[in-house]
């Protein structure tokens, strides 16, 4: 392909790569001429970058078109952050000693096997996790552990990460271009094909990002919506989860936008026209009008139940708490039910009520809902305002925590806030530090010093309950 430009600059067209693997390169290499004595420039390795190319070539001209100088550039499979790529200084054109097609062969091989080496099988769909934020390297570091449980919970192989402070998020990238080009060349090494960003990425930063990379762009809500999505079970629980996807997707639905067509769905396909695109616009609001009078008809009906159960003046005690921190297990040992339990993030999302009966004919009515996470997207909030209801009728809410989780101020804290944000907050709460056993004595100790009045359990060995049971029944009659 020869492309013919101005003395400044050429545009190099969209390239239709034939090699789609994410560890390889393009099969594409740039010879192009300088008009001026110039070595390879920063557009120059930028295009290498992005455009995964084999090789950058430069050939320096006299006025009158004749061949002066030759230089070349390539990506380098390993080297970290400081060196991401080899340039190879100007020389006489006619002593040039660089064979472009055994370099770029080598080259992918070399990254063929640092992608083997770093996953097991091929097959896995591996993640670079991403977090550029203002907080400080801490924070970012907390918030990414929490990102990989997502990533593993929705069936991705992290294979790195990159953490990047800043001052101020760029408002169109999230990232300046030379940090791009970093995280570009981290992926390529790590053989990641989907960049999971630790935020929320708006419609503009996340169409800007899929026009530099060839890869899949995701962002923390995506991520999420795609869990919500694998665990939805029940009627009510796959439209809350649509509802949400289709909110989220919405504003993303522009014209050739590859981004839109690598999400969930892939409605509109790659690059709709504008009359298909309106089309698509309108059959999705369409879509969520339809899914909003179904989820209101559940809503009246489960508003039924609550009503019957107030009228037969059964308490209700409702499970709330973070994601993963054993709430179902805990319902499972207090009402000896069999209830799904999951090693894994938001493993439960229908929730579910069992009846118990105690001494002296004092009946209860155990709920447990779904899990809460920090940053919750709000569309997921509106879509789940249906199985949240069944909070506001409890007598009393069991906030369970995970004792053992590093981040358990954290969690609580973020539990609290959701509460309040749903004027829960001064409903009668019992704290519960559910995974005692896993903690030192030491560990104990402290914790009860900071939450003296919470009620330490193991849901597993039942250590706790009957103390804890005796609080319920006290509270309630």
């Amino acid at each position: 392909m020869v492309i013919i430009g101005d003395h400044k600059q050429i545009v190099i067209p969209h390239l239709n790569r034939t090699k789609h693997d994410p560890a390889r390169l393009s099969g594409v290499r740039l010879l192009h001429t300088h008009l001026e004595n110039q070595p390879i420039n920063d557009e120059d390795l930028m295009d290498l970058i992005f455009l995964r190319l084999d090789s950058i070539e430069v050939l320096t001209v006299s006025a009158q078109g004749f061949p002066i100088s030759y230089s070349c550039a390539h990506i380098l499979p390993t080297g970290g952050k400081n060196n991401l790529y080899e340039i190879y200084p100007l020389c006489p054109w006619d002593k040039v000693d660089f064979n472009p097609l055994a370099t770029a062969k080598n080259l992918e091989k070399e990254l063929e096997r640092i992608s083997k080496s770093a996953s097991p099988t091929i097959r896995e769909k591996h993640a670079l996790l991403i977090s550029v934020s203002t907080e400080s390297k801490k924070v970012q570091e907390n918030s990414l552990k929490e990102l990989e449980a997502l990533a593993k919970t929705a069936g991705l192989k992290v294979s790195g990460y990159f953490i990047q402070r800043v001052q101020k998020i760029n408002p169109s990238h999230i990232l300046g271009k030379g940090k791009l080009a970093e995280l570009e060349i981290i992926a390529l090494q790590k053989g990641a094909s989907i960049l999971i960003f630790d935020c929320e990425l708006s419609p503009s930063q996340l169409r800007n990002l899929t026009n530099i990379t060839e890869r899949k762009v995701i962002d923390r809500t995506q991520l999420i919506l795609d869990i919500f999505a694998q665990h939805a079970k029940s009627k009510a629980g796959q439209l809350q989860v649509e509802m949400a996807q289709l909110k989220y997707t919405l504003p993303r639905l522009i014209k050739q936008n590859r981004a839109f067509s690598r999400l969930a769905g892939g409605i509109g396909g790659r690059g709709p026209g504008e009359t298909k695109l309106e089309i698509d616009r309108r059959k999705i609001r369409e879509r969520i009008n339809k899914i909003k009078k179904e989820l209101d008809k559940i809503k009246r009906q489960r508003q039924t139940a609550r009503n019957l159960r107030e009228r037969s003046q059964i308490p209700i005690v409702a499970l709330v708490g973070y994601t993963n921190v054993g709430k179902s297990t805990l319902l499972n040992t207090l009402t000896q039910s069999k209830v799904l339990v999951a090693d894994k993030l938001f493993a439960t999302l229908d929730p579910t009520s069992k009846k118990m009966r105690y001494p002296k004919n004092k009946e209860i009515i155990f709920t447990d809902t779904v899990g809460f996470i920090a940053h919750l997207p709000n569309d997921l909030k509106q879509a789940f305002s249906a199985t949240l209801e069944e909070l506001r009728p409890a007598s009393l809410l069991l906030h369970v925590a995970d004792a053992s989780h590093p981040r358990l101020e954290n969690q609580v804290n973020a539990v609290n806030e959701i509460l309040k944000e749903l004027n829960l907050e001064n409903k009668t709460t019992l704290l519960i530090l559910n995974k005692w056993d896993k903690l030192t004595a030491d560990q104990q100790q402290q914790l009860k010093n900071k939450y003296p009045a919470a009620f330490p359990t193991s849901a597993l060995n039942k250590f706790g309950l009957d103390r804890l049971t005796q609080e319920i029944l006290k509270k309630l009659f």
